[in-house]
């Protein structure tokens, strides 16, 4: 019966290259072949379905990258890339458009065998620019596509594009600008340096202050410090991270953030200073589990004297019991499991 199955599905799928007629039954079939495939003996027709979408013979089913289904729109492009059915610029627009994280991994490795930034620069030329591979991945919102077109920028002799993506909100952007500045000769601490000591300007990027502390030394925390009090909330809680990544908290100078009015900053605050909360009083901890206290600085102080103990704890977990407010209590709740 097995066996009868088999060769039925292999001639059904044969007979679309015989026809000619655009593999319509790869396409109808691809979301059971790849659901059987998940069962014990199912390899064998996802094997003959990639048979099929392989032979450089046949159409290539365009339909199938824009499936319904997203088990088959991921199959349908990770074998595209595999094979390299889609030109660089149609991976370029995929993983700078697409809504799936995984398809924008895959076009954006776009190289059998090589995956990230590293497959980008194989898919554009050396030394000219390429705008239609690299424009796109430069304005997608995957952080995967434009590390992907940021490291791009050195083999296509654009590095001081990347400057512009010094200050990116990703962590993995910033990383690959930083290696394009410097292997153009430039240095980004420097910029960074530059970009944070401006404490009043008001247009003064998150991504630099944080930039600053990943590759900065324990001297740049002066000009984080001066971070604390700039009126944009993002710039604030990058400044606290940053002081928290150079490694030098001082419990007393971020205890007034943890009343900030932006729920970020107090997030951020709270992880910087919970390996010291003994240091925090056990009295200005309760008055902050106080109903009247917004929710942010209340689930902060909660979290802060589980870890402080003592009455603080007592308290706490009082207010996990008997607080009227239901997100609250499952947050102390939480933290007491904890």
């Amino acid at each position: 019966m097995r066996q009868a199955a088999r060769q039925v599905l292999r001639e059904r799928l044969a007979g679309d290259a015989v026809g000619g007629d655009g593999l319509e039954t790869a396409v109808a079939l691809a979301p059971v072949i790849l659901l059987v495939g998940r069962r014990e003996r199912g390899g064998f027709a996802v094997a003959l379905l990639d048979e099929v979408l392989s032979d450089p013979s046949r159409v290539w089913p365009a339909a199938l990258l824009a499936h319904d289904d997203r088990a088959v729109r991921r199959h349908a492009h990770r074998l595209a890339v595999e094979t390299g059915r889609l030109s660089p610029a149609e991976l370029a627009r995929t993983a700078a458009g697409d809504a799936d994280t995984v398809v924008h991994s895959l076009c954006a490795g776009g190289v059998p065998g090589r995956v990230g930034a590293d497959a980008a620069l194989a898919a554009v030329p050396e030394g000219r620019p390429c705008e239609e591979v690299v424009g796109p991945l430069l304005g997608a919102r995957s952080p995967q596509a434009r590390s992907a077109g940021v490291t791009a920028l050195r083999r296509t002799g654009e590095p001081e594009r990347a400057v512009a993506f010094l200050a990116d909100r990703s962590a993995v952007v910033r990383a690959c600008a930083r290696y394009v500045v410097r292997q153009a000769g430039d240095d980004p601490v420097a910029w960074y340096r530059e970009r944070c000591a401006r404490a009043g300007d008001p247009l003064l990027p998150p991504g630099a202050v944080i930039g600053l502390a990943e590759c900065g030394e324990r001297t740049d925390a002066g000009t984080l410090w001066a971070l604390l009090g700039h009126p944009s909330a993002a710039v604030r809680a990058r400044a606290v991270a940053g002081l928290r990544l150079l490694d030098v908290v001082d419990v007393r100078r971020l205890q007034p953030l943890l009343d900030d009015p932006a729920p970020g900053v107090v997030r951020e605050t709270v992880l910087a200073v919970e390996p010291s909360a003994q240091l925090l009083s056990e009295e200005w901890l309760g008055e902050r589990l106080d109903a009247g206290r917004p929710r942010h600085v209340r689930v902060g102080a909660l979290r802060l004297s589980f870890r402080r103990g003592g009455s603080a704890r007592a308290r706490a977990e009082r207010v996990a019991r008997e607080d009227p407010d239901p997100v609250v209590r499952a947050r102390a709740a939480r933290e007491a499991a904890r």
